[in-house]
């Protein structure tokens, strides 16, 4: 029996199965770099043929038979190989409906395999735990789709390369895998909610996709802290992206913002989930900028927000998790509580550790703005815009430069 659905609602299905298909197939046969290929060929015959011939009973058994077809053609192709497939073929046939277990998180964790580089990591997380076809992730990162499929390729030739299998890492791995999953997610947020380069401030594909990533891990690690920090994070600084542009898709800073749109139900979410953690989980860096984003978001207005309380978490984020960027949002706290004179200084003080970054100087002359340096100001305004690769950024940024003088916003997060 199959059922008829709009090609929109195939499109949609077949990315919400795709990681758990694959999950299946890695776990029954191993050898993630051919079982990637051989679901993706799956997918490929399904888009093909269920708006012809309607979709399956069984969508995800389907998938997983297709796939495992496509794999045991590509190891007939080997004979030297053919006895282990014999061998698998007769544990588990081919036609079996799929396993419940759920292993997203243990594909999660290979796409994060420390033999991968960050950008292969965040690569591969997407297509394979996302469901997100090259083309999306490339137009998601701004990148040829050319080089996403090579660093997708590259990625599942290092993961068999390294011989690692489809299991979750042991005790002594674990902590240090963990981290580099949750890293990946928070790169991939923050990619979405302030696009490092391109016409627009957001990718929301990007950040909604890195929600759903780490809202699926809380649920298998709810004991884990700083899983429910990065989800926490992510709700409370989310929440406020419908009043962070303009109609026009201009960028609109924090202080600046019409808090009646912010989503107070994702505050409201990040905010118990925050509340939960923070008496019985170990402190982390993720905790420690959700409640920073946490102050943020229930102070009435931008005149309330207690500054002296973001300096104090700053204080403590940069002992857990010190930092270039880190070390500047201090720095503007600091000024908030203490005057732009003080944050100058301290500035100039952190230089050596700061770098280039086009936020530099955008701190920098917000807070020459505030002391009265408008020249100064104007000219530091100026070279944060040509640094940034970000439109909406830029635009920004000129128009403080053409206001210099009047007192306003700081950053645009």
């Amino acid at each position: 029996m199959t059922r008829s659905y709009p090609d929109r609602r195939i499109e949609e299905l077949l990315r919400e199965l795709a990681p758990g298909v694959l999950a299946t197939v890695t776990r029954r046969y191993q050898g993630f770099d051919v079982c990637e290929d051989a679901v993706q060929e799956a997918l490929l015959a399904a888009a093909t043929q269920w708006p012809v011939e309607g979709v399956p009973e069984n969508p995800k058994g389907w998938l997983v038979t297709t796939a495992s077809r496509r794999w045991i053609d590509s190891w007939r192709n080997d004979a030297a190989r053919r006895r282990r497939e014999e061998a698998v073929a007769d544990a588990e046939p081919v036609g079996s409906a799929p396993s419940e277990r759920d292993d997203s998180l243990t594909l999660l964790f290979l796409c994060c395999h420390p033999a991968l580089t960050a950008v292969s990591q965040v690569a591969l997380t997407l297509r394979a735990a996302g469901g997100l076809t090259t083309s999306e992730i490339a137009r998601g990162l701004l990148v040829p789709e050319s080089t996403v499929a090579q660093r997708i390729s590259r990625a599942k030739a290092r993961i068999r390369d390294s011989g690692a299998r489809f299991a979750m890492p042991d005790d002594a791995e674990r902590p240090a895998r963990l981290a580099a999953v949750l890293q990946v997610l928070y790169l991939v947020f923050n990619e979405g909610y302030t696009a490092s380069s391109g016409a627009r401030l957001h990718r929301v594909e990007l950040s909604a996709e890195a929600i759903r990533l780490t809202r699926q891990l809380h649920s298998e690690l709810p004991e884990e802290g700083e899983v429910a920090g990065l989800l926490a994070l992510m709700l409370l600084t989310d929440a406020r992206r419908p009043a962070r542009t303009t109609a026009q898709g201009g960028l609109v800073a924090l202080p600046e913002q019409d808090r009646s749109r912010w989503d107070r139900a994702m505050i409201a979410e990040g905010s118990a989930l925050l509340s939960a953690t923070l008496p019985q989980a170990r402190i982390g860096p993720y905790q420690v900028q959700a409640a920073i984003a946490a102050v943020h978001d229930e102070a009435p207005t931008a005149v309330e927000t207690d500054w002296p309380q973001i300096l104090g978490l700053y204080d403590v984020l940069v002992t857990l998790a010190p930092g270039p960027m880190v070390t500047l949002n201090r720095i503007a706290a600091l000024a908030m509580v203490r005057g732009p004179d003080v944050g100058l200084h301290a500035l100039r003080l952190a230089e050596p550790v700061l770098g280039e970054h086009h936020r530099v100087a955008a701190v920098r002359a917000h807070l020459l703005d505030l002391a009265g340096r408008v020249d100064e100001a104007r000219e530091h305004y100026t070279l944060a815009a040509r640094s940034t690769l970000n439109l909406a950024e830029r635009h920004y940024l000129e128009a403080r430069a053409a206001a210099a003088g009047s007192r306003g916003a700081s950053d645009g997060r």
